[in-house]
C-alpha cells in the first residue's frame, strides 16, 4: 500500500444516530473511491464494514470499523462507528483518534437523540465536522427541514454547500453552491454524472443559499469581509480557502445532501471531506507526559519524532488471537520490532503490521505518524494504552468510557463450562472496555455489566460464537441486609455427654443496636475467669459466623454490638469448638428478641435529562420509591439527583431509554 505524506491524510469518524445510513455511506465512498469492486448492502449482509455474524444478523452496526480509501492522491481513514446507544463505547474511542467527523442525518427522521449525543462527545474533542443529509431519495424526505433541524439543535454555524434537485423519488442530483452548477445522476449507473446548468425552478432559491455561504465564508478572512461589503463577487477559490478555515476553526459546520443508497451526492462529500477536513498536521495538537520527567509536552506529527501510539480498539479473536487498532500520533510503528507499552510499562513483540478494511487485511512494513493501522497478538496491550519507545516514553491522555448502566447474573449451563467462561468472558471485556464483570461475595452471583440489554445480548451471543460457552441469565439479587432495633441479654449453653469427655460451653452475651454504618463491633468484660481467655476467640469466631444469616430472610447482620460479660466452663469437657457453639445459639435467641429489621440498599442515582422529559423522569423516579435530591442546569439539559433503592432500578437503563426515547443518560 502506497505510504501517504501527513498532509494528504484524513482520518474521518462517520457518526449518528442509528438508522441514518453511516454504513451504506460508508460503503459507497469504498465503492466510488475504488477499494471495492462490488457494492455491498446491509440488508443483504454483504457490506465490507458490517462482517461480524452478530451484525449481519441484527443489521446494526455493533462495532467501529476502519475502512480506508484512496481518493483524488490523499488516503481517508474512514471509521464506521455504532449508532445504538448500547455501544457508545467504540463511537468515543473513535472520536479520540480521529481528526474530523461526518455527521450523517437521515432527511426523513432529521436530528434524532443519539446524534445529538455523539455531536456533544465531538464537541469534547473539538472535532472540525460536516453534516450529510441522507436519504433523499426516501418518502417524506425533507431537505429543509432536516437542515433547520441541523441549525437549531446542533450547531446554529451550520451553511448548505448543496441543494437538492427533486425530492423522493424523483430525486436526482444536487445543487454545488460553491460553483453554481448543477451534478444530475445517472439514477441507473449510480455514481456518473453530467455538470449542467441550475434548472430555471431553483435559481433564486440557490442564489439565497448562496448569499447565507458566503457570507459565512466572507468571516473567517478580513480581506474577504472588506471585498464582500463592498459588493465584490467571492470566486469558487476563495469560497473553498475560507470553508477550510472556517471548518478548522469551528466557525462553519458545511452540510451537503444525497443519498448513499442510490449513491447521490456521495463524490462531492470525499471531496469536501478533503477540501474542508483537517489532516493529523491540520489538526488541534495533542498533549502527553514524558514519563521520565514527568512534563506535559506537545506532541508533533512527524515521521522523526518518538514513537507515541495510542491503542483506540482491542478485537478478541479465538483463532487469530486479539486484533490492537492503533493511530500512530508521531514517530514511525515498525513491522516486526519491539514496542514499549508506556502505560504498562512492559515491552512487546510486534509481528506483521497491516491495514484492515472491514475483514480483510493488507500487511505494511510500517505505519507512519497520523495513519492509522492494527497489529495481531499483542500480549500486554489492551483498550487505552500508549505505545511507545522505552528510551522516550511518552504517555498520551486515555480514553474515557462510560460506566455500565445495566447487569444481569451469569451461570453456565454445565459445570465444564465454568473454567471456559471466566476466559471468555476475560477477552470480551478487554476488548470492550464499556464491559465488567464482577463476583458478587454476598449473593455468590457472576455479574456482567454494561450498556443495556442488547449490549449483554450480544456479549453473551460472541460468548457462545467464539468461546462455545452457553450461558443463563438472571436477574441479580439484590443484597439485602439485617439489623437489630433492640438491646437484650441472652444465654447460650450448649452441654453435651456422650461418655467420655464430654462437650460443655457457656456464655452470657449482651447485643446491642450500633449507628448505620458501624458494621460489627466484638466487645468481652469477663471477671474472674467465667470465660477462660484462650475460649473468648471462639465466642467472636461463633458470632461472626452466625451473623452471615439472619433470622428474616437469611441476609447478613449488620450495625450491631455483642459484650460476652458472663459464662461458665468445664475442667475437662470445655473447648473452642463448644464455646462457638455456645455462642451461635445465644446470638440465634437474641436475633429473635431484638426486633430485628430487613435493610434495603439504596442507591445514589444521577440522570441526565433533556427538558421536554423531566416530568416524566421525576413521576417514574417517584413510583419507584424514589426521593428527589434536587435538580441542576447541565449543558442544556437537567441533572436530576435522587436515592432510589437498588431492587427498583435492575432494569432502569431500558426503562428511561424508553421513557425518554433514549435521549436521557445515567
Amino acid at each position: 500500500m502506497k505510504e501517504y505524506d501527513i498532509r494528504q491524510l484524513r482520518n474521518v469518524g462517520l457518526i449518528s444516530h442509528g438508522g441514518a445510513g453511516k454504513t451504506t455511506l460508508t460503503e459507497t465512498m469504498l465503492f466510488d473511491s475504488g477499494a471495492i469492486e462490488r457494492l455491498g448492502r446491509v440488508d443483504d449482509g454483504s457490506s465490507v464494514v458490517d462482517y461480524d455474524p452478530d451484525e449481519i444478523k441484527r443489521k446494526i452496526t455493533i462495532n467501529a470499523t476502519l475502512a480506508p480509501c484512496h481518493w483524488q492522491n490523499h488516503k481517508i481513514n474512514l471509521v464506521d462507528t455504532p449508532g445504538y446507544a448500547d455501544f457508545v463505547g467504540d463511537v468515543k474511542g473513535t472520536l479520540r483518534v480521529v481528526d474530523g467527523a461526518v455527521v450523517v442525518v437521515c432527511a426523513v427522521s432529521g436530528v434524532e437523540v443519539q446524534t445529538e449525543r455523539v455531536w456533544q462527545y465531538a464537541d469534547r474533542y473539538d472535532l472540525p465536522r460536516l453534516v450529510y443529509i441522507n436519504k433523499l431519495d426516501r418518502e417524506n424526505a425533507n431537505f429543509a427541514k432536516a437542515l433547520t433541524q441541523v441549525q437549531e439543535q446542533l450547531s446554529n454555524k451550520a451553511v448548505a454547500l448543496q441543494l437538492p434537485i427533486g425530492s423522493e423519488a424523483d430525486f436526482r442530483g444536487v445543487i454545488d453552491l460553491v460553483n453554481m452548477k448543477a451534478l444530475l445522476y445517472d439514477q441507473k449507473k449510480g455514481k456518473d454524472f453530467t455538470v449542467a446548468e441550475i434548472p430555471a425552478e431553483l435559481q433564486d432559491e440557490a442564489e439565497s443559499y448562496r448569499e447565507k455561504l458566503i457570507e459565512a465564508v466572507a468571516e473567517t478572512d478580513d480581506e474577504l469581509v472588506m471585498k464582500y461589503l463592498d459588493g465584490e463577487p467571492l470566486t469558487s477559490e476563495e469560497i473553498t480557502t475560507g470553508l477550510r478555515v472556517g471548518t478548522l476553526a469551528g466557525s462553519i459546520v458545511p452540510v451537503l445532501c444525497g443519498s448513499a443508497l442510490t449513491n447521490i451526492g456521495v463524490q462531492p462529500l470525499l471531496d469536501a471531506i478533503i477540501a474542508c477536513l483537517p489532516s493529523p498536521q491540520d489538526a488541534a495538537a495533542i498533549a502527553g507526559t514524558d514519563v521520565k520527567t514527568g512534563e506535559e509536552i506537545t506532541i508533533e506529527p512527524s515521521k522523526d519524532a518518538p514513537l507515541a501510539a495510542l491503542v483506540f480498539k482491542t478485537m478478541a479473536d479465538p483463532y487469530v488471537g486479539k486484533l490492537t487498532y492503533f493511530r500512530v500520533y508521531s514517530g514511525v510503528f515498525n513491522s516486526d520490532t519491539q514496542v514499549y507499552n508506556v502505560t504498562k510499562e512492559k515491552m512487546e513483540r510486534v509481528g506483521q503490521l497491516f491495514i484492515p478494511r472491514g475483514k480483510q487485511q493488507e500487511g505494511v512494513e510500517r505505519i507512519v505518524a497520523g495513519d492509522i493501522g492494527a497489529v495481531a497478538k499483542l500480549q500486554e496491550t489492551s483498550t487505552g494504552d500508549s505505545i511507545g519507545e522505552k528510551d522516550k516514553p511518552i504517555l498520551l491522555p486515555p480514553i474515557e468510557f462510560p460506566k455500565p448502566s445495566y447487569s444481569v447474573a451469569l451461570f453456565a449451563k454445565s459445570k465444564g463450562d465454568e473454567d471456559k467462561l471466566g476466559t471468555g468472558l476475560a477477552r470480551l471485556v478487554e476488548e470492550d472496555p464499556t464491559l465488567t464483570v464482577e463476583k458478587n461475595v454476598e449473593t455468590r452471583e457472576l455479574l456482567l455489566s454494561g450498556m443495556g440489554d442488547v449490549h449483554l445480548d450480544v456479549t453473551i451471543d460472541r460468548l457462545k460464537r467464539k468461546f462455545g460457552v452457553y450461558v443463563e441469565t438472571q436477574t441479580p439479587k439484590i443484597p439485602y441486609r439485617e439489623t437489630i432495633r433492640k438491646a437484650v441479654k441472652v444465654e447460650g449453653k450448649h452441654k453435651k455427654q456422650t461418655g467420655g469427655h464430654g462437650q460443655y460451653g457457656h456464655v452470657w452475651i449482651e447485643m446491642e443496636p450500633l449507628q448505620e454504618g458501624e458494621g460489627f463491633i466484638f466487645e468481652e468484660s469477663i471477671f474472674g475467669g467465667a470465660v477462660p481467655k484462650q475460649y473468648i476467640p471462639a465466642v467472636e469466631k461463633g458470632i461472626r459466623e452466625a451473623m452471615q444469616e439472619g433470622v428474616l430472610a437469611g441476609y447478613p447482620v449488620v450495625d450491631f454490638k455483642v459484650n460476652l460479660y458472663d459464662g461458665s466452663y468445664h475442667t475437662v469437657d470445655s473447648s473452642e469448638m463448644a464455646f462457638k457453639i455456645a455462642a451461635i445459639q445465644a446470638f440465634k435467641k437474641g436475633m429473635e428478641q431484638t426486633q430485628p429489621v430487613l435493610l434495603e440498599p439504596i442507591m445514589n442515582l444521577e440522570v441526565l435529562v433533556p427538558e421536554a422529559y423531566m416530568g416524566d423522569v421525576i413521576g417514574d423516579l417517584n413510583s419507584k420509591r424514589g426521593r428527589i435530591l434536587g435538580m441542576e442546569p447541565q449543558g442544556g439539559l437537567q441533572l436530576v439527583k435522587a436515592q432510589v433503592p437498588l431492587a427498583e432500578l435492575s432494569k432502569y437503563a431500558i426503562d428511561l431509554r424508553s421513557l425518554t426515547q433514549a435521549g436521557a443518560a445515567l
